[in-house]
This record gives structure tokens, sequence and C-alpha cells, in this order.
């Protein structure tokens, strides 16, 4: 990418600096698993992306076993992450006579934060 296209999608990036000096940019599109390890290796100070991914590995990991217990996890400012249950349903499949039902089950559900509500606003 050209410095000229890097500034025609400057509004469409977010630019991260890591320990190291190196810039990265991404898009504000979907973020893949790779772009996010570096965006943490960044943000986080982690020398390598080893620490970067094992450091995600771990939240997610801590996440996942809170929620399958039926614990919430609440981070003041960020968000809170909660196992709640959907009600099973019934329908009728569209075209057809057939009807359908579904299990009650539990499903993960998150609920952002002011802080971070505030800071998506704010594009910041």
């Amino acid at each position: 990418m050209s410095l000229a296209e890097l500034f025609d999608n400057i509004t469409l990036c977010s630019i991260i600096k890591n320990s190291f000096g190196k810039f990265y940019v991404f898009k504000g599109e979907s973020m893949n698993k790779a772009q996010f390890v570096e965006l943490v290796q960044a943000s986080g100070d982690y020398k390598t992306k080893v620490e970067a991914e094992a450091a995600i590995k771990a939240f997610t990991e801590a996440v996942t076993t809170a929620l399958v217990k039926k614990d919430d996890v609440s981070l003041v400012g960020f968000g809170s992450f909660s196992a709640n249950l959907q009600k099973g349903k019934s329908g009728k499949v569209p075209g057809t006579d057939k009807t359908y039902t579904t299990q009650d089950k539990m499903v993960p559900k998150f609920k952002a934060g002011k802080g971070l509500k505030d800071r998506v606003a704010a594009g910041k």
C-alpha cells in the first residue's frame, strides 16, 4: 500500500505503533485472528506474537469456563459476559405444513459497558 492510499483510507483505519516502532494498519472492517493478535501485541507491549496469543487464549478460556459454570464476568468500563437461558420456540416452515420446535438452551451474552460505548461512539 502506498502512502497516498494509506492517507485515503485513514478514516477507515486504526494505526497502531508497537514498542519496536513497527506500525500496524487495521481497516475498520472485520479483523481476523492474526490481525487481532498483532493488535494485542502492540497494545499490551508483548514482545512476541506467541505471548499475545497466549494472553488472548487465557482470557477466552477463563470467560468460557465462567460461563459454563453460569457465572457472570463483569469488567467495569468494558462490559459484562453472562450465560442466559434462551427459551425454545415452535414455528412453521414457510410453504409447507411442517412445524418445528427447538429446545431451551443456554447462550452466551455480552453487554457493552458505558466506557466502551462512549469510546466507540467517539471513534477513539
